[in-house]
């Protein structure tokens, strides 16, 4: 097989990215920018302005960067779910656009596959239960009888987006995570609740108590440290269920959480004590990205998932917001 190159057009939620990526395992260009705010969450309308006046910007840095012409890109992937709706609309509407234009094949991704790609693109990890904890998402998933599957996942609101409502209700901003992150190193721990349901893990009843605690007035650095500790540990429970269950030996950390250096050592402690290896997606790429739409692009593109080739077909697709990713499948981990 010749060189093939992919380029991947990411918009699920706050980040528009553009990457590019060749069939020889080779990064081109990574572009990218994150719709934030100062107060309060993520406005889906906003985020999918924000995305709409970046595309072309971020476009044609990643051709600049990779030293290419859109007509040497052999194919384009977009995230076509799961997401915010506005802000996937923007990704598949530009990613149409561009392949109309130029007579390109189109690739679906789920973003969530995105995700567990990238992390064993990036890792060592070939067959790892996938500790995936985002904004939104908030899964415990292997691949079993030709499937991603979930082994358990939070009940409501997944742990970025619960660290995010605590942030929002005491002033952080948005994102939240990496500013409790530094907030809890100076924390002490006070009781809170502690959920697990089975294989599930349910945060919003312990983000409502920590924010009531905090308008009682208990310092915020005890609050950030109990709210990380309690959630991690949760999910680290949860985590070493699944790998007694599914018998896997790697555990593998995704997702914008996992840029967090102190779950990243809870799950090596976890793992060490099991005999099982760890490993956690690099910290440039565990948020969303282009990239990790392109990796999975070019592995669906050469086994034949969800591939769009014709001028009606291209047309005709449209984004699906609550694409789960047990639903995807998988041909290329057949070889």
């Amino acid at each position: 097989m010749g060189k093939l190159i992919c380029m991947g057009i990411e918009s699920t939620a706050h980040t528009f990215g553009v990457g590019i990526i060749n069939n020889k395992r080779n990064i081109l260009a990574d572009a990218r920018d994150m719709y934030t705010t100062e107060k309060g969450g993520i406005i889906p309308s906003d985020a999918a302005n924000h995305h709409r006046k970046l595309k072309y910007e971020m476009l044609n840095k990643a051709l600049e960067d990779a030293n290419l012409y859109i007509k040497d890109i052999d194919f384009i992937a977009f995230s076509q779910g799961p997401g915010l709706p506005p802000s996937l609309l923007v990704g598949k509407d530009f990613a149409k656009e561009l392949t109309l234009k130029y007579k390109k094949p189109l690739v679906g991704v789920n973003h969530l596959c995105g995700h567990l790609e990238e992390g064993k693109f990036f890792t060592k990890a070939k067959d790892p239960v996938f500790v995936f904890v985002s904004g939104a998402n908030t899964q415990i998933i292997a691949h079993e009888g030709e499937k991603y599957r979930i082994f358990g996942e939070a009940l409501s609101v997944g742990l970025g987006n619960a660290l995010d409502k605590f942030g929002r209700a005491v002033g952080l901003g948005f994102p939240a995570g990496p500013k409790i992150e530094q907030l809890a190193k100076k924390g002490k721990y006070i009781e809170i609740p502690y959920v697990v349901k089975g294989m599930d893990v349910e945060f919003s009843g312990i983000v409502t108590h920590c924010i009531n605690l905090y308008k009682k007035g208990v310092a915020i650095e005890d609050l950030c440290y109990s709210l990380q500790e309690t959630g991690f540990a949760m999910l680290i429970e949860v985590t070493e269920r699944a790998l007694a269950h599914t018998g896997k030996k790697e555990a593998l950390l995704i997702g914008g959480v996992a840029a967090n250096q102190r779950f990243i050592e809870m799950l090596n402690t976890m793992c060490k004590e099991r005999g099982v290896k760890s490993f956690a997606c690099p910290l440039k790429y565990s948020g969303d990205n282009g990239i990790q739409i392109a990796i999975a692009g070019m592995l669906q593109y050469n086994s034949g998932y969800n591939i769009f080739k014709t001028k009606q077909q291209i047309e005709n697709v449209d984004i699906n917001p609550n694409w789960r990713i047990d639903d995807v499948e998988t041909p290329w981990m057949k070889n």
